[in-house]
């Protein structure tokens, strides 16, 4: 066993927090772990010595007096040795990623995730995308969707085995779920590859579902889109997911929001923003134009005299509304100036009259008129 000391073997300081002291004791055993290396005894003699220490530095006393006598200060204390019995219980350290290593130590004394499987277990949440329009996520809409998902068995009503039958203690686990071994210094518990972890056998499965307890079908929901949502929001419809093996609850249901492309508005945020054109004479002398809204309703706006190219009017509360709240964003009109292209003779000799009069008023400059 390596002389460094127990700080050094983590990685940590002297002045380390037991939660320091944990995470870096986690970083090591999943890294150096025998069953990850297997046939390394360099790896095995780390994980070791990982263990050795984090056993003595993980509790207060021992951590005090291996401060102040080193090694020497806990050889008494149970603390030195990887399989002295001074610490045998991993969940605390592997609470987080039980999945990774309830093969390894059956979850610590808790029962591993092998157990786990054979009560009721929870559904799995379902996700459907749904498209929609620009007006329907300004205003709101119900939709009907038909989703595919797996449900509690009819026949067998979620036991997997057929009517009159139920299933057997599995011979193998003895109804644990688990196959415990010993190996070398430490105590692995494996999944039953007979019962698949549930700790039963079903030796006369049912027809229906063959075995499973669940079987597909095709549910058709309602969804009330509110007002305001974007691309990306998510409606949550609980229980509305795939039913739970074992007599477990029914998972939830996500609906996202995919908006479409809208021809004539661009949504930013809760504004929407339109383009629209006018003639030059409009630009010039003002006037009243009207401008579509989104709820297909058409309203006036007036347009200003000497009004650019490129200035934009807000329409004030024709936005979107505000997603469970009160209120909307505005409509932005973005206004262009339609240059015609071919005037009439009327058009021309007025246009000739308006650009001499401009010409005599300008006192810096002075334009040619070509014909």
């Amino acid at each position: 066993m390596s002389e460094r000391s127990y700080y050094e073997i983590l990685g940590v300081s002297k002045s380390a927090s037991e939660d320091e002291i944990k995470k870096a004791y986690r970083k090591l055993a999943i890294q150096y772990h025998p069953d990850k290396n297997k046939g390394d005894k360099a790896a095995e003699e780390k994980f070791k010595e990982a263990t050795e220490a984090y056993e003595v530095l993980r509790e207060p006393k021992k951590r005090q007096a291996y401060d102040q006598f080193g090694k020497a200060g806990v050889s008494g204390m149970g603390g030195q040795g990887f399989g002295s019995g001074a610490y045998t219980d991993f969940s605390d350290i592997f609470g987080d990623f039980g999945d990774i290593f309830s093969d390894f130590f059956g979850g610590g004394g808790g029962g591993g995730r092998s157990q786990r499987r054979s009560g009721p277990r929870r559904g799995s949440d379902l996700r459907y995308n749904l498209e929609i329009n620009l007006e329907d996520a300004a205003l709101g809409k119900e939709y009907k969707i038909d989703i595919p998902r797996l449900e509690t068995c009819p026949d067998c009503r979620g036991t997997g085995a057929s009517k009159g039958s139920s299933p057997s203690t599995c011979p193998d686990c003895g109804g644990s779920g688990q196959i415990r071994r010993t190996q070398g210094f430490f105590s692995v518990a494996t999944t039953c590859s007979k019962c698949g972890g549930r700790g039963s056998v079903i030796t006369n499965p049912c027809r229906t579902c063959r075995g499973e307890g669940l079987v597909e079908k095709r549910r058709t929901i309602n969804i009330k889109v509110p007002p305001g949502v974007e691309s990306g929001s998510r409606l949550k419809v609980s229980g509305e997911g795939e039913s739970g093996p074992n007599g477990g609850p029914n998972g939830d249901l996500y609906v996202v929001m995919h908006i479409r492309k809208h021809p004539v508005f661009e949504r930013e945020g809760n504004d929407l923003i339109i383009n629209k054109k006018i003639p030059l004479y409009m630009a010039c002398l003002g006037g009243e134009i009207e401008v579509p809204t989104i709820d297909g309703k058409a309203v006036k706006m007036k347009i200003n005299e000497g009004t650019e190219s490129g200035q934009i009017f807000r329409l004030k509360g024709n936005g979107i509304p505000y997603l469970g709240s009160y209120g909307k964003g505005d409509q932005l009109v973005v206004v262009t100036i339609e240059i015609p292209k071919k005037l009439t003779k009327k058009q021309r000799e007025l246009m000739e009259e308006f650009a001499k009069e401009s010409d005599a008023s300008s006192s810096t400059s002075k334009f040619k008129i070509f014909g």
